[in-house]
């Protein structure tokens, strides 16, 4: 598919921006990090922890993941692989992959990612998100951008909180509403939920066109707002570009819409958050005996898929062109 020229874009971003001319809460964000290619070796701490979802999951740090070439960047790209090679030894923790959290935490921000392939497949649970680096986790909250499980087509876009943060069912946002209480004590944590209503927002069909960008946008005023684009279609300017600076208010309907108010309030629930990605296995959602058990996968459980089969592993790589935090403009 042939890109759209830059003046397709600017027409697509002046039309946005008179939509949005009389607002009078308009923020403009200042570029506060980028992080491109061995960047992320120096901006990321990796976890070795056990996995608190109880995934079948051997997390390396950086010496042991770069020694094993699970990990590596170029110039111009980032890559975190699970082991797709070796069977799983009974009494290990579990397959090794990574995760890895940002050495910064940010609160009032846009963060946006440019991502080119995610992890997907039988088995996989992986994540971009963020949490309260000051804690304990669920104090000062989650926002989970990018999440799935399994064979999954469609993104899950989240917020896991503590008690007394609600959604509205009905809300302005291009995204469907899954769930409306954030809180992780309700219905096993499921957390209030919007989901991609896009077939490539999530897995092999992201990856087959070449992956795209999500944008968070997080605010006291506004909420927390979540953007999905296909990297071949109306991407507004600052983002595509690379831009100094960018205006969430320019860029339309949001994916996924969080108010935060009299039902939510954004003090209370959410704090300064590092962003985190990482690669699990089964645990507690791909895992669990109803989600795995209609996944179509295999008859094995779970863990001794993981175990015994590390060719099918083989794509659940991250591959990431560019990650940017902004912050906003002070006059």
């Amino acid at each position: 598919m042939r890109s759209l020229s830059r003046l397709s874009f600017s027409f697509l971003t002046l039309a946005l921006s008179l939509s949005h001319v009389a607002s009078s809460t308009s923020t403009c964000y200042k570029r506060e990090l980028s992080i491109v290619g061995s960047d992320f070796f120096e901006q990321f701490d990796w976890d070795t922890e056990d996995d608190p979802t109880h995934g079948r999951v051997n997390y390396l740090s950086l010496q042991e993941s770069k020694a094993k070439n699970l990990t590596y960047a170029t110039e111009d790209k980032f890559f975190m692989f699970p082991d797709s090679k070796n069977v799983v030894a009974t009494g290990a923790r579990g397959r090794d992959s990574n995760r890895i959290s940002s050495k910064q935490a940010f609160d009032e921000s846009v963060v946006i990612i440019d991502l080119q392939h995610m992890p997907y497949g039988c088995a996989t649970w992986p994540a971009f998100w963020s949490l309260s680096q000051k804690g304990p986790w669920p104090t000062g909250g989650e926002i989970d951008i990018i999440e799935g499980v399994n064979e999954a087509t469609e993104n899950l876009i989240s917020l896991h909180t503590l008690p007394n943060c609600t959604m509205p069912q009905t809300r302005l946002q291009t995204g469907t509403t899954v769930s409306t209480n954030c809180d992780v004590a309700y219905n096993y944590n499921q957390g209030c939920g919007t989901q991609v209503p896009q077939p490539i927002s999530y897995g092999k069909g992201f990856n087959s066109i070449g992956g795209g960008f999500y944008a968070l946008a997080r605010s006291k005023e506004s909420g927390i707002k979540v953007w999905f684009w296909p990297r071949f279609s109306f991407v507004p300017l600052d983002v595509q570009w690379n831009e100094d600076t960018v205006n969430p208010d320019l860029w339309g309907p949001p994916t996924a819409y969080f108010p935060t108010g009299d039902n939510c309030g954004y003090a209370q629930h959410f704090n300064a958050h590092m962003l985190v990605f990482d690669l699990t296995f089964c645990g507690d959602w791909a895992g669990s005996p109803s989600v795995w058990g209609a996944s179509g996968c295999s008859s094995m459980i779970c863990s001794d898929f993981v175990d015994k089969n590390p060719q099918a592993f083989a794509d659940a790589y991250w591959e990431v062109n560019s990650l940017r935090v902004y912050t906003p403009e002070t006059n």
